[in-house]
């Protein structure tokens, strides 16, 4: 590459669509939670490329899947199927409650997925009028059109012409609104079982239960998009575990692959019947090399040892942010459970969150936000202690550095 095309962050500016404002580093190797940049400055990955890589970076089991899977066979088309991804659907469905498993390249691929599937179901079984769905204010379910419309922040949907129709927004953990809402005419109600991108909101055991209880009153389905808190995230494998409801499809991505693109999405034999040959599909879907290193992934994260770990690790966190704000009080409460943890912000420093997440780079600290209130962390299921010690310390400077400016 010649001089004037230097692989820097300028280069982004003149090769790629302007929809994403990328910080200024460009990261170029990692190990487990630390990352170097092109300069060699060392970072600590609180942030795991938003809760996708699990087992941090260039994990032993997942490389050496990939490898040895690069060199027997890379794509075929689902006119035939594969090795890998036959296993790693056995073991998905021995994981969890679905019988049947679809796969896709996405978290939104895998919610188009479901969202088609349980229009079809409904309109199979109960006719075309049965088609509404209602989804959640301030939840996020991917960017295809379908997904983002569906996905209840109308700021990611708006100003791309007609939407698709019959979708509902409601108010999250409102289950008095959603039982006054909800009919005959109701398809599915999808949702996060934990909402990620709206702001690491739990949903109370009264609303979650209660939203199954509606779903089987009104012969709705009930979708959860475990995209972010899946795979372990949780310390369960899949959220729902640990919410006492089943969900009826459940979409999968992120974390599954643990940094190589996959989605799945989820279900029974019966509800799987409705999409018959012909009526959806995937080029990449199912593709030998993500299925691979997905196999290893769960192999690992499924290990008691790990998802056991994910609590003492959310508790480590914990403590050190309530450290932090005894001395710098910044944030009102942590929300969330595992290792999908947010950071209010209280009333003097709303708005701030991107300041801490740019303030915390300087450091060296790699951490995310969840709209401009929360500071969000969503590191590897594994992230070794010292590593958890010393990416809060240099939090705790960051955020000094806020206070002192």
């Amino acid at each position: 590459m010649t001089m004037e095309h230097k692989v820097g962050r300028q280069l982004f500016d003149e090769v790629m669509v302007p929809c994403y404002s990328p910080m200024q580093i460009i990261p170029v190797k990692g190990q487990g939670s630390r990352v170097w940049d092109q300069d060699d400055r060392e970072y600590i990955d609180f942030a795991g490329g938003i809760a996708v890589s699990c087992l941090g970076h260039c994990h032993p089991a997942m490389v050496g899947a990939l490898k040895a899977q690069a060199g027997k066979l890379w794509h075929l088309s689902n006119v035939m199927t594969n090795e890998p991804a036959l296993r790693l659907a056995k073991k998905l469905t021995e994981h969890c409650f679905a019988e049947k498993v679809f796969f896709a390249n996405s978290g939104a691929e895998a919610n188009e997925a479901a969202l088609k599937l349980a229009r079809r179901y409904a309109a199979d079984k109960f006719g075309p009028e049965k088609s509404e769905i209602i989804s959640f204010q301030q939840g996020f379910h991917g960017r295809t059109f379908f997904t983002v419309t569906v996905g209840g922040q109308a700021a990611y949907s708006d100003g791309f012409g007609p939407k698709p129709g019959d979708v509902t927004h409601l108010a999250y953990n409102d289950l008095e609104g959603l039982a006054e809402h909800m009919s005959e005419h109701t398809c599915a109600v999808m949702m996060e079982p934990l909402q990620g991108e709206g702001g690491i909101i739990s949903p109370t055991s009264e609303f979650i239960q209660g939203v199954r209880e509606l779903c089987d009153k009104h012969n709705a389905l009930l979708i959860f998009d475990e995209v972010q808190t899946g795979n372990g995230r949780t310390g369960n494998f899949y959220a729902y575990q640990g919410l006492g409801v089943t969900p009826d499809i459940l979409s999968t991505a992120k974390s599954l692959g643990g940094g190589f693109p996959i989605g799945a999405m989820l279900t029974t034999s019966e509800l799987a019947k409705h999409l018959k040959v012909g009526t959806h599909g995937s080029t990449y879907g199912g593709n030998p090399l993500a299925c691979a290193v997905a196999e290893a992934v769960v192999d690992e994260v499924t290990k008691p040892e790990v998802l056991e770990g994910v609590a003492q690790r959310e508790l480590w966190f914990r403590e050190a942010l309530e450290s932090i704000n005894d001395k710098y009080p910044t944030f009102s409460e942590v929300r969330g459970k595992g290792l999908l943890l947010g950071a209010a912000l209280n009333d003097q420093w709303q708005g701030r969150a991107r300041d801490i997440l740019l303030a915390a780079g300087e450091e060296g600290l790699m951490v995310l936000v969840a709209g401009p209130n929360v500071v969000r962390f969503t590191p590897s299921l594994v992230i070794d202690k010292a590593d958890i010690d010393e990416g809060m310390a240099r939090l705790e400077r960051a955020i000094a550095k806020l206070h002192q400016s």
